[in-house]
């Protein structure tokens, strides 16, 4: 229970004026009064009484719950060199979706622990308007026996999703903790990261932990869910990207028992203080679009780069571009197409749009900040699924009756100094090139262009909110989501009417640039389907199981909330393998097939379509070419880079510091059979956790004997004990000089 006593400061820093709890809007400013809940993980049984006001600021809402009553400043937070939990909250900002993000760190100067006491913002927690009451979402295994069968799979899903990370962060035990697994609505939400012990849990502990649910599962999926447990704990499902194949063909079958309706429109202005507008937006302005009847529903959002250079050209030539490949991809039946294969054709359809961008650029000889560019954000709904591509600082919002999520991640600095885990979020926005964006549509080559590409299971109404940085900058969707764009899913107003408000939002509150707004309402029939969905395991094969999910595109990587797209490494070391006599014959047979497939996925790329096997059905996914599973310790290859945790110990070397990168040159093989360790040499890129300059600028070790480019041979055992980390093939290469500047937006010279 809060404390009536308490004030809450009005954000806005012209006002800062103390306003009673109850309130939702400043008394004096009417600025929106946010209520930040914040998640204490502190080791003890509780922070004080509730009422408690801590560090002049936070109130003691429950046991580890804080209510931040000054939401306008900046958490003071102690160097991130002495912290060393809150980097693999950092490092997982991609999947805040579901892992609360870092708020700072309190430090209590009385408390007689001493200890600094990490916050969370956005945690699972709910408030009850009736009640003023604050409380822990349901954990997973309480809210398992109310949900559907779509929404038990969809968490199941999701769980899949998030095993890679986490794993590779050193917190999947997080998955395996009831208490800390929470749902909200349809997500799949954690209360905290729990950190693994020395041995990280594997695939069949997930299993096991699975295999309370079949009791309460519905009938429906009742014998999947029991399916699945035992083929995890087993090694029949021996990678999360076969677990999420199955799970994928579950939702598929479960798809037919909903009925989505989608409503689409979209909006755009120039804005108070700009005399064009460089925006585009795709269905036309004001233009309302329903499916059914129409067979496509496709929303975009671009916001122009250039000034009068070509900004609004830009965005233009990428609308025209996107909707011509779209059209031609939603042309297959759904069941004929495989979900990795369709965001891949996305991004292959964004990399177009990027090339006739830049090649327009090329033949007019723009240069530097005289190129034209624009950002996008796409969203396309197909059967019970929402598919979201960006590039750039242009957003996708999720709403839903319990919230409000960002679903995408800007490609700004700021987002990339956290991945990184070198800043906080609160504090990178606040520097001077925090908003410089990384990448944007015609600034170079698609070669060197990464957009990033999700699905999102649907099985509840929700709105998808897209828009350019007119209207989210100043966090103005937080502000206003559930005044503005909850009504709709209330059934209290529509997406016409509140297109025009936020408009209006943007440019009174804003009002610094165009603004441009698409919604997307997706609505849901769904009845529970009388049939019993079949967990359908891939054969064994020579004692093993044949993994058909890494046989596509890489799902953990493509589908998981705001991840970059995976780069497949060159120069790879190839496994080879010796087959007995009897399969010769057959897999002569299969290497035929292979052969036509891959002539028909040829004829499939130049025409824009996606591969549809001839002989697929609703239970059946295609097979397709090969890719490599995502990185960790166990399948180190050249050229990735791996990040020291702690201090390794070196024989007649100094160690290496904590937060060293290192680059693998290769591997070898120990001389003695017996022992499975083996060496891996490396090469040192740099010793401080910083962002690393130019190799010529690079600091110099404080001793002798361990250099910038110096190549050191280093146990597996060693990395393995120490707990190092490998960089995922997206994040920005530190042992590789930066050869594309920051993108910065030229201000507008129209008068204003």
């Amino acid at each position: 229970m809060e404390n009536d006593a308490a004030t809450l400061y009005c954000p806005h820093e012209n006002c800062q004026a103390a306003n009673p709890l109850t309130h939702k809007f400043c008394q004096r400013c009417s600025t929106p009064l946010p209520k930040n809940y914040l998640w204490a993980v502190v080791d003890g049984q509780s922070l004080g009484n509730p009422g408690k006001i801590l560090a002049d600021r936070y109130l003691i809402v429950d046991k580890f719950v804080l209510l931040d009553t000054k939401p306008g400043l900046l958490t003071l937070t102690p160097e991130l060199e002495n912290l060393q939990i809150p980097r693999a909250y950092l490092r997982l900002i991609p999947y805040r979706l579901h892992v609360p993000q870092v708020h700072g760190v309190l430090h209590l100067a009385n408390d007689s622990s001493g200890q600094d006491i990490l916050l969370l913002e956005k945690p699972p927690l709910l408030f009850d308007e009736k009640t003023q009451q604050v409380h822990l979402a349901q954990t997973a295994i309480a809210a398992w026996r109310d949900a559907t069968s779509m929404r038990q799979l969809n968490w199941l899903w999701q769980i899949a999703h998030l095993w890679q990370p986490l794993a590779t962060e050193g917190v999947v035990s997080s998955l395996l903790d009831s208490y800390v697994l929470r749902v909200e609505g349809s997500l799949v939400r954690l209360l905290e990261l729990r950190f693994d012990k020395a041995i990280s849990p594997e695939l069949p502990e997930l299993g096991k932990f699975w295999q309370q649910l079949i009791a309460n599962a519905k009938p429906a999926v009742a014998e999947f869910v029991d399916r699945i447990s035992l083929s995890l704990i087993q090694g029949e499902i021996h990678s999360p990207e076969q677990l999420i194949a199955v799970l994928d063909r579950g939702l598929a079958g479960l798809g037919r028992s909903q009925t989505p309706t989608i409503k689409i429109i979209t909006k755009t202005d120039t804005g108070p203080s700009r005399q064009r507008n460089e925006d585009a937006c795709s269905p036309p302005s004001g233009t309302l679009v329903s499916k059914p009847p129409q067979p496509t529903a496709l929303a975009i959002v671009c916001d122009g780069i250039g000034g009068h250079e070509g900004g609004n050209v830009a965005s233009n030539l990428a609308i025209e571009t996107i909707q011509q490949q779209v059209q031609q991809l939603t042309k297959v039946p759904y069941d004929h197409i495989d979900p990795s294969l369709l965001l891949n054709d996305l991004e292959k359809a964004v990399a177009m749009a990027n090339d006739k961008i830049s090649q327009r650029n090329d033949s007019e000889n723009r240069q530097g900040r005289q190129r034209m560019g624009t950002t996008l954000v796409m969203a396309l709904p197909v059967a019970h699924e929402m598919y979201v591509t960006h590039v750039g600082d242009s957003r996708a919002y999720w709403i839903t009756r319990q919230g409000c999520y960002q679903v995408t991640l800007d490609d700004d600095v700021a987002s990339r100094e956290v991945r990184l885990g070198y800043a906080i979020y609160r504090e990178a926005v606040q520097q001077s090139s925090a908003g410089s964006l990384v990448q944007a549509l015609g600034m170079g080559p698609s070669t060197s262009l990464h957009p990033t590409s999700a699905r999102f299971m649907l099985d509840e109404d929700a709105v998808f909110l897209l828009t350019s940085d007119g209207l989210s900058d100043f966090d103005r969707v937080e502000e206003y989501w559930e005044t503005e764009i909850l009504p709709i899913l209330l059934g209290e107003t529509n997406i016409t009417n509140v297109a025009d408000r936020l408009i209006e939002i943007a440019n009174t509150k804003n009002g610094h640039d165009n603004v441009t707004v698409g919604l997307v309402h997706y609505q849901v029939q769904y009845w529970e389907p009388e049939i019993v969905i079949k967990a359908v395991i891939p054969e064994s094969y020579s004692g093993k199981t044949v993994d058909l999910a890494s046989r596509s595109t890489d799902t953990s990587v493509l589908s998981s909330p705001n991840h970059k797209t995976q780069v497949i490494e060159e120069n790879q070391p190839a496994k080879t393998r010796q087959l007995p006599l009897q399969w010769i014959v057959p897999l002569l047979f299969v290497l035929t097939a292979g052969a036509v497939g891959l002539f028909v996925q040829q004829l499939r790329s130049q025409s824009g379509l996606p591969f549809v096997s001839s002989n697929s059905t609703p239970t059946q996914s295609p097979i397709v070419a090969p890719t490599q599973p995502p990185r960790s310790l166990s399948n180190l290859a050249p050229g990735w880079v791996i990040q020291t945790n702690k201090q390794i110990p070196l024989a007649n070397n100094q160690p290496l510091p904590a937060k060293s990168f290192l680059e693998v040159i290769d591997t070898e093989p120990n001389p003695k059979p017996a022992s499975r360790d083996f060496s891996v040499n490396v090469r040192i890129c740099t010793n401080k956790g910083t962002p690393t300059p130019a190799p010529s600028q690079l600091p110099s070790p404080s001793k002798p004997g361990l250099k910038p480019d110096e190549k050191v041979s280093i146990k597996f055992s060693q990395l393995n004990g120490f707990g190092v980390s490998v960089l995922p093939s997206d994040a920005p290469n530190p042992c590789k000089p930066v050869t594309q500047p920051p993108i910065t937006q030229p201000p507008d010279t129209s008068p204003t």
